[in-house]
């Protein structure tokens, strides 16, 4: 293969600063089509070659198209102050202006890349480039309030804001240090350290090697020539000590109070200021303006990435709200059993595996990339694709047979540990199924009488628990974005935390018959407490035979933000709201011999911030001002809390038809038909 690669190319904004930008062009006279990446973690950076989330840039040329990458403004090459999202929009959509003025190029232009890359893709697809043709984000988010920033019930997601936050701090404070030494801002030299390969959530070892570059960099320099006279060396190191040190990343309140952090990346501080989904967030969601968007667009993600939920949520929106025929019908979705962190995407956890087959390595990444690029970028209507029913990898999905057999998602099926295609998300025919809570009141720990059951409660009850902020639930693996000393991400065992009084756990007998969950879970609670705000957490987990309490997917709600996430409203103290927890989504197969339980509690740290209980600032209030909350979950007639699940009923080879009476089945059914004890569904998120 024979290509030709320009280094750091000027490509001009629209107010005259120049984007560094690299450029290779396949063999021959051209025109080509061009495939543009935009990051903040370093265009010349190994990562963005050989990441496996990622597509194979060198196939893309081989293939016959241009690839561009560029620096974002203010890092790495680039120059500029990096402000995330302030500027991805209007220099997105210049720098597709300029590639589709190139003689090399024939004016058709895709876009791909993963996490904040995948934001690049969003803002700038929003402002209707005419170049533009198709997106391809990889496990990302067209909605940051949503995430990874902050929650769908309201609650920032600390771990990911803070190391996030920290790692880009660091690299902007290695451009300091290297513009000191005279090495060059712009140059940015050594700013393509501290980060994971190809999306800057590689973990703590990639970020103490950004911290430790910088030192050196930065030599015996003390100061910053503004007369505030802090230590940039020694901000290095208070950097550094949290990523390190979870604990002092994450423990000291208030939480606020990160001078190091807010003096290298002040827009650290602006996301603490802004705990509401208000303007700040509602001018950079592409979300709210899927009508705008006009191009379809490839979704990947992991079961258990911190994006799922609003990678999920992109799709339906863009399939139901897209701008063009084009944008809704072109939608297309994988997801596979995979977290966030490098390496955390090779199907293969501590306290599970999915086997050869959950690795990505197996989804052919840079195979649907090039399909859907071909067909979308191209136009290529006679190139098989991931949609075309006659192509061998899609044929015989579980979804054949329906009236559109365009198989649009392709999604890896835990507990038979399969990839199956579908037709759509969510799947056609799911039964979105009523489990009620049930017990005599002691449902504290997974020892206690709490159940899952498929009809209401015929006497009211009240779990109680005790939550107090200065002990916090830990996070047991799940969504959380970098690996910690002692923690990883994904399908965690949750014994520890069902040991602790604070945690209510409800679950259904031991099954005798497979189950499928694939789709949005959601919780419906009704709740009251003794402080004027509080959270309630919900965790939906498989118990296997051997004991073992494997995560699936979880959520929080914020009690001020039960109604409105920009009008927020306290409560009464013992007064009884109902409570709706968007759980997230999932597939798995509840195997015969396992259990369905249910995880409520009121925090999941440091996955999410600590609700302080006070019904103040939670990001200003300090450790003199937290206050011991009692919370109840009621439960009975008149409150008919309950977890909705998404089940889906078709005859499969996983799913044999049962060769007896199935009394659960029969439950499901009379809990639909029966008037007496038919409660409205709960709304999944889209």
């Amino acid at each position: 293969m024979t290509f030709t690669v320009e280094v750091d190319v000027p490509v001009p904004m629209r107010d005259g600063i120049a984007l560094a930008t690299n450029v290779w062009r396949p063999a021959g006279p051209g025109p080509f089509p061009a495939l543009l990446v935009r990051t903040p973690y370093g265009k010349d950076d190994a990562g963005l070659y050989g990441n496996p989330k990622l597509p194979d840039v060198f196939a893309f040329v081989a293939a016959g198209y241009a690839v561009v990458a560029q620096d974002v403004r203010g890092t790495s090459r680039s120059p500029g102050i990096f402000v995330p999202h302030a500027n991805e929009g209007r220099d997105g959509a210049d720098t597709l202006a300029w590639l589709a003025a190139q003689p090399w190029c024939d004016g058709a232009v895709g876009m791909w890349g993963g996490s904040y890359m995948g934001f690049a893709q969003w803002e700038a697809a929003v402002l209707g480039a005419p170049a533009l043709r198709a997106i391809a984000p990889v496990m990302s988010s067209a909605d940051p309030y949503a995430a990874p920033w902050y929650s769908p019930g309201g609650a920032l997601s600390q771990d990911a804001v803070l190391t996030w936050a920290t790692l880009s701090a660091l690299r902007n404070l290695r451009r300091t240090l290297a513009d000191k030494k005279g090495d060059g801002g712009a140059d940015g030299h050594g700013d393509d350290a501290g980060h994971g390969a190809g999306d800057g959530h590689g973990g703590q070892g990639d970020g103490q090697d950004g911290g430790q570059d910088g030192g050196q960099d930065g030599g015996q320099g003390h100061g910053d020539g503004d007369g505030h006279g802090h230590d940039d060396v020694a901000d290095v190191g208070r950097l550094m000590s949290g990523l390190s040190d979870p604990g002092l990343l994450h423990d000291p309140l208030p939480l606020a109070d990160r001078v190091a952090l807010t003096r290298h990346l002040p827009w650290a501080g602006q996301v603490l200021g802004h705990p509401e989904r208000d303007a700040f967030w509602q001018e950079i969601a592409a979300i709210d303006r899927c009508a705008d968007i006009t191009v379809p667009a490839l979704h990947v993600g992991g079961w258990y990435d911190v994006f799922i939920r609003e990678t999920v949520r992109s799709y339906t929106m863009m399939r139901r709200h897209g701008g063009s025929a084009d944008a809704r019908d072109g939608q297309r979705m994988v997801i596979g059993p995979w977290c966030h962190a490098d390496g955390m995407d090779l199907g293969t956890f501590p306290d599970r595996s999915f086997g050869l087959e959950g690795s990505i390595k197996t989804a052919d990444v840079t195979g649907a990339h090039l399909r859907f690029f071909d067909r979308w970028v191209r136009d290529r209507t006679d190139t098989p694709d991931d949609a075309n029913p006659a192509n061998p990898a899609s044929a015989g999905g579980a979804g054949a047979g329906a009236s559109d057999d365009t198989h649009r998602v392709r999604i890896f099926v835990m507990g038979v540990d399969r990839w199956r295609d579908e037709v759509d998300w969510p799947l056609p025919g799911t039964r979105h199924t009523p489990f009620f809570l049930d017990g005599a009141g002691r449902a504290n720990t997974a020892a206690g009488d709490g159940l899952l059951t498929h009809d209401v409660p015929e006497t009211e009850a009240a779990d109680t628990f005790r939550y107090d902020p200065r002990h916090p639930v830990p996070t047991l693996g799940g969504t959380v974005l970098a690996a910690v000393p002692g923690s990883y991400p994904g399908p965690a065992d949750q014994a520890a935390a069902e040991a602790r009084e604070d945690v209510l756990c409800f679950a259904t007998p031991v099954l005798d018959r497979p189950v499928e969950v694939t789709g949005h879970v959601s919780l419906v609670l009704h709740v009251s407490s003794s402080a004027p705000d509080t959270d309630f957490t919900g965790k939906l987990v498989d118990v296997h035979p051997d004991g073992r309490a494997i995560l699936l997917c979880e959520g929080i709600q914020r009690a001020r933000y039960r109604g409105s996430l920009t009008e927020p409203a306290l409560m009464e103290p013992g007064t009884v709201y109902e409570l709706s927890i968007d759980l997230g989504v999932t597939s798995n197969v509840f195997l015969p011999g396992h259990r369905i339980l249910l995880e409520v509690s009121s925090s999941n740290f440091p996955r999410y911030d600590r609700n302080t209980n006070t019904g103040t600032t939670i990001a200003t209030d300090g450790p003199d001002d937290l206050v011991v909350a009692v919370n109840r979950v009621h439960h009975g007639p008149r409150h008919p809390s309950r977890l909705v699940l998404p089940l889906i009923e078709r005859p499969s080879p996983e799913r044999p038809e049962p060769e007896r009476p199935d009394p659960e089945h029969a439950a499901l059914e009379r809990a639909d038909s029966e008037p007496t004890t038919k409660i409205a569904e709960a709304e999944a998120r889209p």
